[in-house]
């Protein structure tokens, strides 16, 4: 995941850093490093410290870089996890619709997120690819199932 990452995101420099926010996992700590330079990224950590189920405060650390601790914060990713397992039935906990082969469950978030990012409206009628300006429209399924790239 992070290698396609690093692949698909403009190169890091110091004046102008990647960020990365994570939860307490201490794989992060080890994998960034080798896809992004430290020198290049900003990476914080949010350990959220429960009691008896609820989370009764946070705890935000600054792993390398230099993010300003209040940016440290989880909520977008999770709410995106969020709306994948809601609406991509093969990531359902308990679900009748598994994927019984890895490359069917790429396939299905793959489709995901290609719906969510240009065909997915958004802030005034854009989607988010058309704000990253991969694109100058709204796709539509047609659009999307009869596409040939030109090659």
């Amino acid at each position: 995941m992070i290698e396609k990452l690093s692949e698909r995101v403009k190169t890091p420099c110091p004046e102008d850093k990647i960020e990365f926010f994570s939860d307490g996992n201490s794989d992060y700590t080890s994998v960034l490093p080798k896809y992004f330079a430290e020198s290049r990224m900003n990476y914080g950590q949010l350990i959220k410290i429960r009691e008896r189920g609820r989370v009764v405060d946070k705890e935000r650390r600054v792993i390398y870089g230099k993010p300003s601790p209040e940016d440290i914060e989880t909520t977008d990713v999770e709410n995106f996890n969020g709306i994948l397992r809601e609406r991509v039935g093969r990531l359902v906990r308990k679900t009748k619709c598994f994927s019984k082969l890895r490359p069917r469950l790429e396939c299905s978030i793959e489709l995901f997120q290609f719906y969510w990012n240009f065909m997915n409206e958004f802030k005034k009628g854009k989607a988010p690819a058309m704000m990253e300006e991969l694109t100058d429209h709204v796709w539509t399924w047609h659009e999307f199932l009869t596409w040939h790239p030109s090659v």
